[in-house]
């Protein structure tokens, strides 16, 4: 398919680059243009604007929040302006319910068809392919894009028609992995001033009855204190639990967890953290112990 892809972070450029690897038509466009000379090599074309990127049958977007995929999507050289009748926007950024509600508006209005296709994973996962895809959008859109989902991920998951539900999934999602960095922190926090070896402690907890990615990558990452370079930043993982505490004022769900993560991100970002991964929040506990 002859496709665009907007976004060349951590995560896009390695989405991006398996795109093309599968032999599609690619062109990319980022506001740092020196960040898709490794696409060029592969075959990739560069854009000048988003509208530009827009020419084919789809566009990918894979953006740090709302406002920088607004910036993209609206205006005179946005994607709403560049994109075909009948092409696909694929937001796979992870954005608010509200945004995504507002650009299926947008594109329906715009005679363009619009999915949400957040993903789960880190920028390895993301570079090798096996990232996991949680999509939402009408069932004929998502077939059309059955073959650019197998060229990025190890598997898809379909959760129905309206595509804010894959926004809404994607947030709970991050919402839970926050929530076991926390956990994992203040449980190794009172392991570890009683002089218990925080390595031989993962391996227990993974060996177990934690033996889930989740627990391994994190755990590693605090035990290590492994926070720069940032996988996934620190401010980022405050903007997705203020953007699942926005969903659940909207629909009327207490979460009371995401309020103290939502605190925890805080004083992280107070304390000089803007440049660390968001598993940082980990070591808070330790911190608070005076352990560090």
């Amino acid at each position: 398919m002859k496709i665009g892809f907007l976004g060349l972070g951590q995560m896009g450029a390695g989405m991006a680059a398996n795109l093309a690897k599968a032999g599609h038509d690619v062109t990319v466009y980022n506001r740092s243009s020196g960040k898709a000379d490794a696409l060029l090599a592969l075959g990739a074309a560069f854009a000048k604007t988003p509208a530009e990127a827009c020419a084919g049958e789809a566009v990918f977007t894979m953006v740090a929040d709302d406002k920088a995929l607004e910036a993209l999507s609206f205006g005179e050289h946005g994607i709403i302006a560049g994109l075909a009748k009948n092409a696909i926007h694929i937001s796979a950024s992870t954005i608010s319910v509200a945004l995504a509600d507002k650009l299926t508006e947008a594109h329906a209005k715009a005679g363009q068809r619009f999915i949400s296709a957040p993903v789960f994973g880190r920028p390895e996962a993301a570079a090798a392919a096996k990232l996991f895809v949680v999509a939402a959008g009408p069932a004929a859109t998502l077939a059309d894009c059955a073959p650019l989902f197998a060229a990025i991920a190890q598997r898809t998951f379909i959760l129905g028609e309206k595509p804010a539900a894959a926004n809404l999934v994607k947030l709970s999602g991050n919402f839970m992995i926050a929530s076991v960095i926390e956990t994992l922190g203040e449980a190794m926090a009172l392991v570890s001033k009683g002089g218990v070896d925080l390595h031989a402690y993962l391996d227990m907890l993974t060996s177990t009855l934690f033996a889930a990615p989740v627990y391994k990558t994190y755990g590693n990452l605090i035990a290590g204190n492994k926070f720069e370079p940032a996988g996934f930043a620190a401010p980022l993982g405050q903007k997705d639990i203020r953007l699942t505490l926005a969903a659940a004022e909207n629909l009327n769900v207490p979460m009371p967890v995401a309020s103290l993560l939502r605190d925890r991100f805080l004083t992280l970002l107070a304390n000089g953290g803007e440049n660390s991964d968001w598993s940082a929040i980990g070591k808070l506990a330790a911190r608070d112990s005076g352990q560090a």
